[in-house]
């Protein structure tokens, strides 16, 4: 049974709303004019982390579960790791999505196996038939729309805003503001896109916000995010669908919990982002990737509700370990900062990834020290037991509670 961690080299997924320059920050890479979105640490197929020795983690891990995942775990996920840990670096607002529950992840991951289509292809909504609740924690400010307001709220926001589909929502919920109503409305709202004349009716919508907003507007958040997405996604409903959500500021250090079937969109910012390992992402707007609004409306949740945050436990003799806890099985979060003279305890138990963020920290296990820079990230598996951190920096540990 080993007991070694593994240094990992992790892909970058260069997709169209990243960053060209924060993952290279942290990674202490120059910058190759390509948007850097987002950096994977983890053992999912589609992208798997690799070893030092050129072993792919998600092979590494089916080697020997249970030195690597410990019975617990491996138990009841079987012979894979059950999170994937993300940098997110979004220049641009990513798209309009939500993600399944279980049972329509794999009705729907089996479906597109009957169709035949392969995996990987850009006309999959289902890429595993796992679901993917996710948790984001800021590293800067953090901007986005998570989850419905209520009925009252949104027809506030489009009172006086011009446009026959906009119109047509406000009736919509007029006549019934319970989650049928809501369903209702913003599907009709996101099958415009098909309608003809559609882009003439956003652009008329989106000129009443601006004039709304060059006024005085009391909704000006809410104005300004329909203006610059509207100016990132002409003519795309997703613009004005954002005033049906809340919309939320993170600060650095602040955290919010995506569950499953939660409508969603992150507009900016750099983030740590862990979730169940999937990549299921079921899309309504805002993208160039394959928009499914029928999945999207079937999978989704329309009752009105707040921006859910996550348990934070805090933990070290100055408060300064912060784990965050949502309430699912796959993952949970913890950040620390380090300074010289001090050292802090991990989880002790099940498998673990760890990234340094920043300095430079130094990993205490068996086998003795293990020193990472920023950037730089490693795979504790359950067989290496209780690990402590030392040095000066902050890292980010995802783990399985």
């Amino acid at each position: 049974m080993t007991t070694a961690v593994h240094l990992l080299d992790n892909a970058v997924q260069h997709y169209g709303w990243g960053s060209p320059t924060r993952i290279h920050e942290l990674l202490g890479t120059e910058p190759d004019g390509l948007p850097a979105a987002e950096l994977w640490l983890g053992a999912h197929p589609s992208a798997p982390s690799t070893t030092a020795d050129g072993v792919a983690l998600d092979a590494l891990v089916r080697s020997d579960p249970e030195a690597m995942l410990g019975r617990r775990v491996s138990d009841t996920f079987g012979p894979r790791l059950p999170f994937l840990l993300k940098v997110l670096a979004a220049e641009r607002a990513l798209s309009l999505q939500v993600h399944p529950r279980p049972h329509a992840a794999r009705a729907g991951f089996n479906r597109e196996n009957r169709l035949g289509l392969p995996p990987g292809s850009p006309q999959r909504s289902f890429h595993d038939d796992q679901h993917k609740p996710e948790m984001v924690v800021a590293v800067s400010q953090f901007e986005g729309l998570a989850g419905f307001r209520a009925p009252r709220a949104i027809l506030a926001l489009l009172e006086g805003l011009d446009g026959p589909l906009v119109a047509a929502v406000r009736d919509t919920l007029v006549a019934d503001r319970s989650d049928r109503g809501m369903k209702q409305a913003f599907a009709r709202l996101l099958a415009a896109r098909s309608r003809a004349g559609c882009r003439a009716d956003i652009d008329a919508t989106v000129a009443s916000v601006q004039a709304r907003l060059a006024a005085g507007s009391p909704y000006d958040r809410a104005d300004a995010t329909v203006l610059q997405l509207a100016e990132q996604h002409p003519g795309d409903p997703g613009a004005i669908a954002s005033l049906m959500l809340n919309r939320v500021t993170l600060e650095p250090g602040e955290a919010m919990f995506m569950p499953a079937g939660q409508v969603h969109a992150y507009l900016s910012g750099l983030g740590i982002e862990v979730m169940a390992s999937s990549d299921n992402v079921l899309r309504a707007g805002l993208t160039t990737k394959l928009v499914d609004e029928a999945a999207l409306v079937e999978c989704a949740t329309f009752t009105p509700t707040p921006p859910v945050h996550p348990v934070l436990e805090t933990a070290g003799n100055r408060g300064q370990v912060h784990s965050f806890r949502a309430p699912v099985d796959e993952f949970a979060l913890t950040v620390a900062d380090v300074d010289a003279g001090e050292s802090v305890a991990l989880p002790a138990e099940g498998p673990r990834v760890v990234l340094c963020l920043e300095g430079k920290i130094a990993l205490e296990h068996g086998d003795g020290p293990t020193v990472l820079r920023h950037g730089e990230s490693v795979f504790v598996p359950h067989a290496t037991g209780a690990v402590r951190v030392s040095g000066e920096g902050q890292l980010v540990c995802a783990w399985v509670p």
